[in-house]
């Protein structure tokens, strides 16, 4: 299941990130796409979240990886990760063929030519992902895709029912309410994390000119720390186990906060009485995205484990066990529970049109302004380290 994806590390993080603001516009064009596939190499090595790379050891029931290596004769080696700056760092050793990068980082990949794009041809269980994830800002580039997606999710509002009322359909409960929670909100661990701030205050501050959360010049991102700051004095525990988020929901320890779907789900299983909404806002979200190095030792192994996870069948096997929506829209018929795609939203475009996804902060600014300098990743994550205290 899905761990903490965002604990800024100290790891390479200021040479990954002068190369995202330094590349931002031409980034990983030294790589080709591979033209075709030959004869697999007979092993591929694999960066992943938990829960993306299962064989049965975890579950005997959950196992799509030992079918793989029937059907393919590619021995998967699978190392998890359990952040994206681990994802970054490890794959710039080349030692991995291929990673299931999350927005956050694939900018700073693209950046850094560590990853090479993808000839979708050779994808052919590519031409049934959902439309809405083919050529985004987080895994593209000038028109070439850098990458399979595999899922997507919504960061949505949680609250206890018997806690919070009357219920909040707006991030003003966690940010400018926040005092009426003292202690008993929660908040995603993460320098991403500002990019919800941001949002809040790009709906309701509009004279600060934010048009994309995840790109700040450095008025908007100190407008977005010192609401975060103040949010702070509110915060019982910053969360990135998301068991642990279940438990403090259980328990009391937490209220209100922000939330993916799987843990509302899991939430409500344990008897917990919550509820997560989409505020009216919209959110921040997430949409991972199989990439291939571009060191890669096994690439035809590592195109077959694009077209095998994103297959429907596997794709709805890692969709029900991980809590995402699938990326296949033929997933939708082989999910263990017939409503999952429903409950995801996996065939919703606009409920995801009010998603913003994450995406790699950079000096260039996403939104297209020219004029100025945005604030990038590097900048974000000392951002989160003061707003910590």
């Amino acid at each position: 299941m899905r761990n903490a994806k965002f604990w800024a590390t100290s790891m390479g993080i200021g040479t990954l990130l002068l190369a995202t603001a330094c590349g931002s516009g031409t980034g990983g064009q030294g790589a080709t796409a591979q033209r075709s596939i030959g004869k697999g190499e007979g092993r591929v090595n694999i960066i992943a979240w938990a829960g993306y790379a299962e064989d049965g050891s975890n579950d005997p029931k959950v196992d799509w990886v030992h079918p793989f290596e029937k059907s393919t004769g590619c021995k998967v080696n699978a190392k998890v990760a359990g952040t994206s700056d681990e994802m970054v760092a490890l794959m710039k050793t080349g030692q991995y063929d291929t990673v299931s990068a999350s927005g956050d980082a694939t900018l700073r990949l693209i950046a850094a030519k560590d990853v090479a794009p993808v000839n979708t041809d050779l994808v052919p269980n590519y031409r049934d992902i959902f439309s809405g994830l083919k050529m985004r800002p987080f895994n593209s580039r000038n028109g070439q895709m850098y990458g399979i997606p595999h899922g997507r999710g919504a960061n949505l509002l949680m609250y206890r029912t018997d806690r919070v009322t009357p219920a909040p359909d707006s991030w003003k409960a966690v940010f400018d309410d926040a005092a009426k929670y003292p202690g008993k909100v929660t908040a995603y661990d993460s320098p991403i994390h500002i990019a919800d701030a941001a949002l809040y205050l790009m709906k309701t501050e509009p004279a600060l000119g934010i048009k994309d959360p995840y790109a700040l010049d450095q008025n908007q991102l100190d407008a977005a720390v010192a609401l975060l700051k103040k949010q702070r004095r509110s915060i019982g525990e910053y969360w990135s186990d998301y068991q642990k988020e279940v438990t403090a929901f259980k328990s009391g320890d937490s209220v209100i906060g922000d939330a993916w779907q799987v843990i509302a789900n899991t939430a409500l299983a344990e008897k917990a009485p919550v509820k997560a909404v989409l505020p009216k806002e919209g959110a921040t979200g997430w949409s991972d995205t199989w990439m291939i190095s571009a060191k890669a030792a096994h690439p035809n192994c590592a195109y077959k484990w694009l077209n095998w996870i994103v297959s429907p069948k596997v794709n709805a096997q890692v969709a029900s066990y991980f809590g995402e929506a699938p990326a296949n829209a033929k997933a939708c018929r082989e999910t263990t529970d017939p409503h999952h795609c429903a409950i995801y939203h996996a065939d919703d475009e606009n409920y995801y049109r009010r998603v913003h996804f994450w995406t790699t902060p950079t000096r260039q600014c996403l939104d297209g302004r020219t004029d100025t300098t945005c604030t990038d990743y590097a900048q974000w994550t000392r951002a989160w380290t003061e707003i910590k205290g």
